[in-house]
This record gives C-alpha cells, sequence and structure tokens, in this order.
C-alpha cells in the first residue's frame, strides 16, 4: 500500500508566506498614520481600520484551522495571497471610504489565510523552532526596509497598502512547492479529530490573545509617543522604528543560533517579563534617548519570544492545529490591542497605560511558563503510522549473518498484521478432504 502522508514542504516558501502574511500587522503604524493624515478619518477612526485588518486576519486563522489538512496548503495559500492583492490593492487605489474598508478587511482575511498556511507548515516541520525564526527574520527585514523606504516615496493613503499587495505578489511563486488536498484515508480521518491537549492548548491560545493585545496596544500609540510625548518627526520615527526592526533581526539570529538548549520554559517567562519593562520605559519616556531606547529593546526581545511561542505550539500538535489556532487569537489580540491602548491612554495617560500592559505582560508570563514546562517533560507529538496500516512492533531473531559478514543486530523490525482467514466449507467440499484424507492413510 502506498504511503499517503505528504512530505514536508521545503523551506524558503513556507517563509515567504510566513513573510506575505505579517507584514501588514508589522505596517500597523504608518498604515494607522497615513490614513488619519490623508483620508476624512479622526486618529480613532483610523485605528478602528487597521482593527478591522487585524480581525479579518483572525477571522481567517480561526476558520482555515480544520481546514488545512483536507483542502492542502497549496489552494489556501493561493487564495489568501489572491485575496490580499486585491483588497490592499482596492484599498491603495481609492480614496472613497467604504472601498478602502472594504478592501482593508478582504486584504486582512488574506493575510490571516497565508499565515494560518505558514503556521500549519511551520509545525509540521522537523525544526519548527528555527523554521519560526527564519520567517521572523524575513518579515523583520522585509518591513525595516520598507520603513526606511515608504518615507521617501511620497505622501498618500495608499503607499503602505500597495506595498503590502507587492510582498504578496511576489510570494505567489512559493506556493509551487506545497502540497495539494490530502488524500481521502486513515491518515485524513486522523487529522480531522480534535487536537491534542485541549487545556494546554486552550491555555496558550487565551494567554497568546492577552499576549498580542499588549504588544499591539503599545505598537499601535508609539508613533503617538514619539511624536507627541518625546517630540519626534515623522523620519526620525521611520529611523528608530528601522533601527528597532533591525534590532529584532540580531535577536532572532541569536535565538536561532542557541536554539532549544534551555528549553522553551525559561526564553519565554523571562522573555515575557522584559518586555514588560520594555512596554514601561517606551510608554514613559520624553525625549528620543528613552524612546528609542524602549523601542529597539522591546523589538529586539519581542520576535525571541515569539519564536518560541510558535515552536510551543507547534509541539502541542504536530498537524499544526494549535499553531493556526494560537496564530488566530494572536490575530484577534493584535487586533484589539490598538482599541484598548487608546482607550487606556485617554483613561490613564501613556505613562499610565504602559503600567496597565506591563502588570498584564507578567500576569500571563506564569501560566505561558507552565504550558512551556508541560509540554517539555516529554514527547507531546502523536506518533502516525505513515502508511495507515496496523503495525505491530517486536522482536524477530536476525539470520546467522553470512561468511565474512559482521555480528547481526537485534533490532525492531516493522511486521505487517494480516488478517486472520476463517474457511467455511459446505458439506459437499466437506465430504471431499475426509475422502482424499482416507486415499492418503491408505
Amino acid at each position: 500500500m502506498s504511503d499517503t502522508t505528504p512530505a514536508p514542504p521545503a523551506a524558503w516558501p513556507l517563509v515567504a508566506l510566513f513573510t506575505a502574511g505579517y507584514v501588514a500587522p508589522y505596517l500597523l503604524p504608518t498604515v494607522v498614520g497615513r490614513l488619519d493624515a490623508h483620508l476624512p478619518l479622526s486618529p480613532a477612526q483610523a485605528g478602528l481600520v487597521g482593527t478591522a485588518l487585524l480581525l479579518g486576519s483572525a477571522t481567517a486563522g480561526f476558520t482555515l484551522a480544520s481546514r488545512i489538512p483536507r483542502r492542502g496548503p497549496r489552494p489556501l495559500a493561493r487564495l489568501g495571497l489572491l485575496l490580499a492583492v486585491l483588497g490592499y490593492g482596492t484599498a491603495a487605489s481609492t480614496t472613497l471610504l467604504p472601498l478602502v474598508v472594504a478592501g482593508v478587511v478582504v486584504g486582512g482575511f488574506g493575510s490571516g489565510s497565508a499565515t494560518a498556511v505558514a503556521a500549519a507548515g511551520i509545525a509540521g516541520h522537523r525544526d519548527p523552532h528555527r523554521m519560526s525564526s527564519l520567517g521572523l527574520l524575513s518579515v523583520s527585514a522585509t518591513a525595516g526596509a520598507l520603513y526606511l523606504t515608504l518615507p521617501h516615496l511620497g505622501g498618500g493613503h495608499g503607499l503602505p497598502f500597495a506595498a503590502i499587495a507587492l510582498v504578496a505578489a511576489l510570494a505567489w511563486p512559493a506556493t509551487g512547492r506545497l502540497g495539494g488536498p490530502t488524500r481521502s484515508g486513515p491518515a485524513a480521518v486522523r487529522s480531522s479529530g480534535r487536537p491534542p491537549y485541549p487545556r494546554a492548548g486552550a491555555v496558550l491560545a487565551g494567554c497568546l490573545l492577552l499576549w498580542s493585545l499588549t504588544q499591539e496596544a503599545l505598537w499601535g500609540v508609539s508613533g503617538r509617543i514619539g511624536a507627541e510625548q518625546a517630540g519626534l518627526s515623522e523620519a526620525t520615527l521611520g529611523v528608530v522604528f528601522a533601527v528597532a526592526l533591525g534590532a529584532g533581526l540580531l535577536g532572532v539570529t541569536g535565538a536561532s543560533a542557541f536554539g532549544t538548549r534551555l528549553g522553551r520554559a525559561v526564553p519565554i517567562g523571562a522573555g515575557t517579563a522584559a518586555i514588560a519593562g520594555c512596554v514601561v520605559l517606551t510608554a514613559s519616556a520624553d525625549g528620543l534617548t528613552g524612546f528609542a531606547a524602549g523601542e529597539i529593546l522591546w523589538n529586539a526581545v519581542y520576535p525571541v519570544v515569539l519564536s518560541y511561542v510558535i515552536g510551543l505550539a507547534a509541539a502541542l500538535d504536530p498537524r499544526g492545529r494549535w499553531a493556526v489556532f494560537a496564530g488566530a487569537a494572536s490575530s484577534l489580540g493584535t487586533a484589539c490591542g490598538p482599541v484598548v491602548g487608546s482607550l487606556l491612554a485617554e483613561a490613564f495617560g501613556l505613562p499610565g497605560m504602559g503600567l496597565v500592559l506591563g502588570g498584564l505582560l507578567l500576569a500571563v508570563a506564569g501560566p505561558l511558563t507552565a504550558v512551556a514546562v508541560h509540554a517539555g517533560r516529554g514527547p507531546v507529538a502523536v506518533a502516525v503510522a505513515s502508511a495507515g496500516e496496523p503495525v505491530l512492533r517486536g522482536e524477530v531473531p536476525a539470520p546467522a549473518p553470512g561468511p565474512g559478514a559482521g555480528p547481526a543486530a537485534d533490532a525492531p523490525v516493522r511486521v505487517r498484521r494480516t488478517p486472520r482467514r476463517i474457511l467455511l466449507l459446505t458439506p459437499t467440499a466437506a465430504a471431499r478432504t475426509r475422502r482424499a484424507a482416507a486415499k492418503d492413510r491408505l
């Protein structure tokens, strides 16, 4: 019987999809700022448009989490990239608010689809932590280059949307290396069941929602902190953001090289606590030095912790379902972040907002660390027979070695269990068998 298990996808298509899906949230500050500056929108309304983009991305993750094994990564990835190009392209080419909002929502759903397919593929890879690190390196480099380039290409609200659509279009050739729909069979039936470790996965998804909410709450008002509280110009803000994303490149490179030698619990717990301190520092900055230090340190640690969280979700379910659910929960928290950040800033001021967000991060650091400790106690992946057949592992004595051969190793081998056959004879056949046995005795 042939093997129906799909081969692990290559690394670069997953990295390309990861970049195409994540670049929109990374560019959210400039997207919201340009919507506010060039369209008849207030800062709160521009933030709501950004929230609509991220809600579309989260909806895609929750919708596609159970459909990727059946539909296959290639068609879903192509659908997501097509929606991203059409949606963001529409938002970039018009100033009509209904069309801009509709394009943002459609583009967000496309970005979320690409992210979901990439997350599922990364979870099934042999080294999900290294794969997530490569994806974060790629998206950080892409976003950093865009932050340095976009201010010099002119104004208008459509330029960031056009850049996001271009990144999605450039990722299209990568979909040719992805698999198609999974053939029906026992493996497909197994993949449609409930993900393993439901309690740990639910805690991870809930904590990641709050974790991402705090990050995006600060990221959504970072431009306001820099401009109003620290007194920086738009060009200076762009340089600070680009340097911060460059620091993220260095952090992820170090995390990829170091791997999981300390496990996942220490980087996730200690890293989340460090991020809480960076959030407080950034929100209370009143000059270039404090603002730049907070942003750079924060962006250096944030992708490092995120790479370990993605690896943790992949460890809970190698088929990628918890990775997709956790990614969708993260997108939902990211979508609510700008609104929460604005409300907290209005209620407590920018420094007070930083204190609230830092306390929330410290509150979720404990459960996240507990899930990481639980996942590190033993193998959490579910072993699946590649051909979908019942397999019995047993010890079979090796044949005697021939002349000149070395000693044989007593290794366990795979033995196919065959069904037991029961023959029922008719009366005529039974009589014929008895007469043949009598002749043999004579």
